[in-house]
Formats: C-alpha cells, sequence, structure tokens
C-alpha cells in the first residue's frame, strides 16, 4: 500500500465498531471498508455498498464555485474526499438514504429561493447543523424534561433507569468522526425523536417526513455530552464523571437569554 493510500485507509481501518454509538453503521461499514481496500478511494468504497440514493464520486467532480449541496441535488451524486469525514457521510447516507435526501432537498429549495453567498441563512444553519452533529432520541418525558432543563444530575444520575426504555441514534457524520477518538466534551445536538421507534428504516422514514424548514429554523435541538449516555462509557459509572460543569453545562440564566437574544437580532 503506497503512502498516499495509507494516509486515509488506516484511519478507517482503526475504527472500533463495537462501541456503542456506532452500531447502526457497523453492518455497511465492513462491505465499504472492503470496497475501499480493493478500489483505493473512499467513493469507490461506498459505492460497493450498493444501496444509497446516490453514487460517491471524486471531489473533483464537484465544479469550481457550485454549491455542494446543490450538485448533490442536481446529480444524484455526492463529491467524496478520501477522508474519515467524508467516509462517515457516505455510510450516513447508506444507513438514513431518506433522511439524507430530504435534508439535501430542504437545503438545495433553500438556494433556490436565496441563492448561495457568505452568510446561510437560519434554514441552511440548521440543516447543516443537523447534517453535521445531530442525534436522535426518543426517551421518556422525565427525561426530556431533566435534558431540556439541563438538570445533568437528574438526567444521568436521578433517572439513570429510564435510558433503559431511550434510544439514543447518532446521525451527524462530524459527530461521529470526533468519537473515534472519545473525549469528554463531545457533543450532539438531539432531536426528539417518537418513542418506541425500533428499527433504523423506520427512524428514517420518519425523520424524512417530520424534516421540514419551518421546525429546523427555530432550532428545535437539545444539547447532549454522548459519553454521559449511560452505558456508552466506562468512566460514567463513577457519578462524579457528571460534576464538570465545564462539559455539564447549567441553562443560562433567563436574562442572559433575553440579553443574547436583544444583541442578535439588534438593528446594525
Amino acid at each position: 500500500m503506497n503512502a498516499e493510500k495509507e494516509a486515509f485507509v488506516t484511519p478507517c481501518l482503526r475504527v472500533d465498531w463495537g462501541r456503542a454509538w456506532l452500531a447502526p453503521y457497523a453492518g455497511h461499514s465492513v462491505t465499504a471498508t472492503q470496497g475501499l481496500l480493493l478500489a483505493g478511494s473512499v467513493a469507490d468504497g461506498l459505492n460497493a455498498c450498493g444501496t444509497a440514493p446516490v453514487r460517491f464520486v471524486a471531489q473533483t467532480a464537484l465544479p469550481p464555485g457550485q454549491a455542494y449541496e446543490q450538485f448533490i441535488f442536481e446529480t444524484a451524486t455526492v463529491p467524496t474526499r478520501d477522508d474519515l469525514h467524508d467516509f462517515f457521510n457516505g455510510l450516513c447516507w447508506l444507513t438514513f438514504p431518506l433522511a439524507k435526501a430530504k435534508l439535501n432537498l430542504l437545503q438545495a429549495a433553500e438556494i433556490a429561493v436565496a441563492g448561495v453567498g457568505q452568510v446561510r441563512g437560519p434554514v441552511r444553519d440548521a440543516l447543516t447543523l443537523f447534517d453535521e452533529n445531530a442525534a436522535l432520541l426518543s426517551a421518556p418525558p422525565a427525561l426530556w424534561d431533566a435534558l431540556l432543563a439541563r438538570q445533568w444530575r437528574r438526567v444521568f444520575v436521578d433517572l439513570r433507569p429510564l435510558w433503559a426504555d431511550a434510544q439514543l441514534v447518532l446521525f451527524g457524520h462530524a459527530l461521529l468522526e470526533k468519537l473515534v477518538s472519545p473525549r469528554k466534551p463531545i457533543t450532539a445536538h438531539v432531536y426528539r425523536a417518537p418513542v418506541a421507534i425500533n428499527s433504523i428504516a423506520k427512524l428514517d422514514a420518519w425523520l424524512a417526513d417530520d424534516l421540514n424548514a419551518g421546525k429546523l429554523s427555530g432550532k428545535p435541538f437539545s444539547p447532549l455530552p454522548v459519553l454521559g449516555v449511560p452505558g456508552w462509557w466506562p468512566e460514567n459509572e463513577n457519578f462524579s464523571f457528571y460534576d464538570d460543569s465545564v462539559v455539564f453545562r447549567p441553562l443560562p440564566p433567563i436574562t442572559t437569554i433575553k440579553n443574547s437574544a436583544r444583541q442578535t437580532w439588534r438593528k446594525p
């Protein structure tokens, strides 16, 4: 294996697919990695799986100056670099084909209205945030209420038994990439999913139907440090893990939120 190929193949081979958060992707990863080894590019490795609604092509296929999302929408091809970030993006396309296509459709619709400028706008910002860093959580109401209030000790200690009835699925490919080297501060933007979704295919179909510009513009996310999830990281069995206020931050005071909102919307 030459040095250039080894530079992107080796990180893919070193991913620990036994991690709890990678379970939805592990099946496709085997075929994609085998294809990667044989073909010599991430795009060809992903195409070897043969189940995505798009094909993966070299990054050089993207014309200079054309928006990435618009190119995908028009050609049903995804420009793909030979790196771990785009490898996970491809696995997300394979695992959540309907939801990824819906995100792309919404991006293209926003571009059609506003064009491509230096500022993406609230909807495209939310779409990008979802694509890169979202996680889907179905959980009992009490757990959700505590999460929204950022009552971390209640979320992870007092209500710990309720996690047995919860389901957390990571969606964002940048989030998955970061967790190849797990660190305590890694935080997902959690999006609420219905309770009792018992398959990834059903979750994909529900999400594709649920996503819309109006809902996303309101930023319906809540932060969740993912290594705090019971059963996902051995260190959180010692409850002092949650005493780190740099990671498990409290909800800002209402006055701070109001002042921040006024600063955000103040006219120049």
